[in-house]
């Protein structure tokens, strides 16, 4: 059948129809940015989308809304170098022999066992992240939050292009978070926030390489200690608190160690934090450390609002470039939150005005804390927007963990992948198109004693919904189905003897098959 259109029209409708094709083409070879947003200490439930009423997230919970949110997402250690090298290279820390923050808790008497050795800093030989997509002519750029080695293994050794601050490799701010802040590198006035200068440095790397691909890589301080908060979210939130009806629960709970030969019962713990033996905050007699039940830190709180603002205005950035369809962003956290004080110093006494100085938050309903294998020292916070190709606004409910990054930014990149490098990573790209994924195993791996506890060292496998935790002191085993018991309260390892063996022999065949270090006795 002939045209009928007059030769003019038919000219136009062609060109359109070229014009189209052409841009679905250009489209499709755009080169896609990548925005790595990482918290720092940030627990699962400090986010408002994850479940939090107190802490005020509507940049993160946006960011939810419009791309994928993950409810079991782990990061690769419940510290925050391992995780960090987990990132970077989609290596296990165990593999890595990096498996402890850096430089590591030293040994002390009370202590069994002798702490396995660590790498102190990212392997030189390993093709990290940044290094990849600066093969493929990325722009990349570090801002905050190295810990992964002294120099001459920073960043700029590490493929990025740009590290604000300089000189300062280490997982805590110098000077605080009120100026001056003492950084190499960042330019600091009265009254400026930490949080908030690492993201105008940020945003200024976005604006010099809007013409070309870049890794931003904004790896916060913040909500790490020291728990300062920017003065006007801390007069917010303290209206806030004034404000709102005293909770019913516990202001805090008494944890154990559970391998201990006659580990004490979540009822005998009750008891004991009525005791006068146990009114203080500080390791405490039979091996036990006070746990934060509530969300009510003025100055966490504070943190978190800024820390969710710097997102906020990444993404605004973005927008006002014109980039944001061209842009992928992701959200998590290298540990869970810090509910339990930090006793690297096992002499520690904390004050009892000084609470809100050493314990940042609540991990409820999970269990445990930064530096615990329970949920709440490895369940993270992660949100993926994958503009144009992954869902939004939808939930996965399948596990990722941190060495998952590598390969899934590459695939999502459109770069090859790199298998020999990410060995550990699998690619979740199916989860951002709501396409059939099943992780598999996952594994933890931590030959030390931890400054957030006095739980023996041990290792962890997750599969399907079983959770099997293995301590190193005694070989005691505690199994969970994290579907119908997310909190951990009710150990099956009595009552699925067979379950428990399946998963203790998997993970030891896996310690064994990445090289793992063990510790040894003193």
């Amino acid at each position: 059948m002939k045209s009928t259109l007059p030769p003019l029209y038919a000219a136009i409708t062609i060109l359109i129809l070229v014009a189209g094709f052409h841009s679905r083409i250009q489209a499709a070879e755009s080169p896609t940015n990548v925005v790595f947003f990482l918290v720092d200490d940030l627990g699962w439930s400090d986010v408002g989308c994850y479940g939090s009423d107190f802490y005020e997230t509507p940049n993160i919970d946006r960011l939810a809304s419009e791309g994928v949110r993950f409810t079991n997402a782990y990061a690769a250690c419940h510290v925050c170098s391992p995780t960090r090298a987990s990132i970077l290279t989609g290596k296990y820390p165990a593999r890595l022999h990096l498996t402890d923050w850096l430089a590591g808790r030293k040994d002390f008497k009370f202590q069994e066992l002798k702490g396995a050795g660590i790498t102190q800093h990212l392997p030189l030989e390993e093709i990290t992240l940044a290094e990849a997509l600066k093969q493929h002519g990325y722009a990349t750029g570090h801002f905050g939050k190295w810990h992964l080695g002294e120099d001459p293994a920073g960043p700029l050794a590490q493929g990025f292009d740009v590290m604000v601050p300089r000189n300062w490799n280490k997982g805590w701010p110098k000077a605080g978070y009120l100026a001056p802040f003492k950084f190499d590198g960042l330019p600091d006035s009265k009254g400026d926030y930490l949080t908030d200068r690492l993201t105008d440095e940020a945003l200024k790397f976005v604006e010099e390489n809007k013409s070309q691909p870049f890794f931003l890589y904004l790896s916060h301080f913040a909500v790490h200690d020291p728990i300062q908060g920017r003065p006007d979210l801390v007069a917010k939130y303290r209206k806030k608190r004034t404000a709102r009806e005293a909770s019913d629960g516990p202001a805090f709970i008494l944890e154990g160690n559970p391998d201990d030969p006659n580990p004490l019962t979540r009822a005998q713990l009750d008891q004991l934090i009525k005791k006068p033996s146990h009114a203080g905050f500080e390791i405490l007699a039979k091996r036990t450390v006070k746990m934060k039940q509530q969300q009510d830190n003025i100055e966490f709180a504070a943190m978190v609002e800024a820390m969710d603002e710097s997102l906020g205005r990444v993404v605004a950035k973005l927008e006002a470039l014109g980039l944001s369809e061209s842009t992928l962003i992701v959200f998590t956290s290298d540990n869970g939150g810090m509910s339990g004080a930090n006793f690297g110093n096992p002499q520690r006494i904390v004050n009892k005005d000084q609470l809100d100085r050493a314990f940042a938050t609540s991990n409820l309903p999970l269990r445990g804390a930064k530096g615990w294998l329970y949920e709440g020292g490895i369940r993270v916070p992660t949100i993926v927007k994958w503009p144009g190709k992954g869902q939004s606004g939808t939930v996965c409910e399948e596990p990722v963990i941190s060495t998952d990054f590598y390969p899934t930014i590459l695939e999502m990149a459109g770069l090859p992948a790199m298998p020999d490098q990410a060995v550990d990573g699998i690619s979740f790209v199916p989860a951002l198109k709501a396409e059939p994924f099943e992780r598999g195993a996952i594994y933890w791996h931590f030959p030390h004693y931890s400054n957030h506890g006095m739980q023996s060292p041990g290792g962890a496998i997750r599969l399907g919904n079983y959770k099997l935790l293995d301590y190193f002191e005694n070989g005691t085993v505690q199994l969970f189905n994290l579907k119908d018991d997310p909190g951990e309260q009710n150990d099956l390892a009595d009552e699925k003897p067979e379950k428990a063996a399946e998963l203790r022999q998997k993970l030891r065949s896996w310690r064994k098959k990445v090289s793992a270090n063990m510790m040894t006795t003193k």
